[in-house]
Formats: C-alpha cells, structure tokens, sequence
C-alpha cells in the first residue's frame, strides 16, 4: 500500500537512519505505534482508518475520488476536507496546513501537519507519531520531498 504504508518496525535508531536530518532538526515521538492510522490519514487529522487508494480496496479512501496513486488523487482527497493549494508552509495562525511528499516518479509518499506551534507532525508508517521541525526532517530516499502544500480555515470545535 504505497510508502504511506512502508514503514513498519523499527527502532528510534533505525528511524534516525532511514531519517538523518530528524536527528539534526529535532523531533519528538507523541505517541506509541499503531496500524489504527497512517500518515495520510493523520494528516487528515483521522485516527479511525488507514486512509490509501490502493487498488484492492484495502485502505480508505473517499468514494467519490480516484483510487489513483497520484498527487491530482490526493490533492483532490484533501480537497474534500475544505484544502486548498497554498503558496507556503508557514504557519498561519487562521489556517490548519498539510504538506504532501512525492517520490522522484511523482508517486505521493507522505503527508505531515502543521501544528498550532508551527512543527508538524508526522505517523511513520505503521510507527509512531513524531512532532518535527521542518518539512525537510522527512526528505530523502524513504518519502521524497514535499510537492503540495495546502491549507483551509481552522475548524473551531
């Protein structure tokens, strides 16, 4: 199910390796592992499903968007939570921002979001969640680098 799905056990040593500039920028784990969610749905701000549009309908995705590994996919997934494309990732008091990683085919790997404090966060495959510095922490072989960032008003509870 996509690099979304691809990490699966490995130690806060592994990570750091996989990772080498979380170490560097600094990061947090913020919860313990679980295959409850992965990062495309943490993005979403979801922790009830594994959200990916796999072709053998094995993770969620919203019905009405193409089980499509591709960018125009999950821009449009998101789309459907009130995201828009945004110029930037810095943070924006008003606004809740997600960022979305592609791999060097252009295959979307990654998704993080943006914190109140401006960090991101991040689930880690099935691992845990992390909070990080910069976008750039995750960059490299594993997810890429960051394609999209998109944004909508934050939603008062």
């Amino acid at each position: 199910m996509g690099k979304g799905a691809g990490i699966y056990s490995l130690s806060i040593q592994d990570i750091e390796k996989t990772f080498p500039s979380l170490n560097e920028s600094g990061y947090t784990v913020t919860s313990p592992e679980t295959t409850d969610y992965n990062c495309i749905a943490w993005a979403a701000n979801q922790t009830d499903a594994w959200w990916w549009p796999d072709s053998f309908n094995l993770g969620y995705w919203p019905p009405e968007i193409p089980r499509k590994e591709s960018i125009d996919a999950f821009i449009k997934a998101y789309g459907l939570l009130g995201y828009v494309i945004c110029e930037n990732s810095q943070l924006e008091t008003d606004f809740d921002k997600i960022a979305i990683y592609i791999d060097s085919s252009g295959k979307p790997t990654h998704a993080a979001r943006q914190l109140t404090n401006g960090r991101w966060t991040s689930k880690l495959g099935q691992l845990e969640d992390i909070e990080h510095n910069t976008l750039d922490s995750l960059s490299g072989s594993e997810y890429g680098t960051v394609s999209v960032i998109m944004k909508r008003p934050i939603i008062k509870k």
